[in-house]
């Protein structure tokens, strides 16, 4: 896995500061094919793309900790002093409700993939303008539900596989055409329906 040099210059362009970032070996895979792409059409999010993969912590997919935001999180998370905003972070925007997910092709997805909950980092735009983000909660990760299903599928692989006997009909059987036989002991008392 390469990474790119640090640029510090901005040259006008939106950059992104924050103390660090972790990605997963896929994440940083997306980035780097979309930072490819990018420059091809000398895209202003070119140097953002730069900086996050320069400064990423690359971890294996399985070792990402459940609290990085991640392609596919669902993510609440707050810019500047606004209210708090939930949103799915995907790759390329896609159909459905208006609203619901954000883009790391956006200014504001690319800076939160990889942050950790609670943390803040800061984006700034081409026009000088900075904004705040802090991702306030993780509602969703799939590498952490992944991890869930994995570890139930463990835990249901311990115990014994087949089919379980709850109830034997061999303990009440009786010859076809014989009817059962009320079972009374010599204190009880047969009730209304012996008269």
């Amino acid at each position: 896995m390469r990474r790119l040099p640090a640029r510090n210059e901005l040259d006008g362009e939106a950059v992104m500061t924050s103390t660090n970032c972790c990605l997963t070996t896929k994440d940083f895979a997306v980035l780097e094919v979309m930072l490819e792409r990018r420059r091809a059409f000398a895209d202003p999010i070119v140097r953002m793309l730069e900086h996050k993969l320069s400064g990423a912590d690359v971890v294996p997919i399985d070792s990402v900790g459940p609290d990085i935001v991640t392609l596919n999180s669902r993510v609440v998370f707050g810019v500047d002093a606004g209210p708090a905003e939930t949103r799915t972070l995907v790759q390329h925007e896609v159909r459905g409700p208006v609203g619901s997910s954000l883009s790391v092709a956006t200014r504001r997805g690319l800076c939160m993939l990889g942050m950790a909950q609670g943390q803040t980092a800061t984006v700034e735009h081409a026009d000088g303008r900075r904004e705040s983000i802090l991702i306030k909660a993780m509602l969703y990760q799939p590498e952490a539900a992944r991890r869930t299903i994995k570890q139930k599928d463990q835990a249901d692989a311990r115990r014994p596989h087949g089919p379980r006997l709850v109830y034997s009909a061999a303990a009440d059987w009786r010859p076809l055409g014989e009817t059962a036989g009320m079972r009374q002991t010599e204190e009880d008392d047969p009730g209304p329906s012996a008269a």
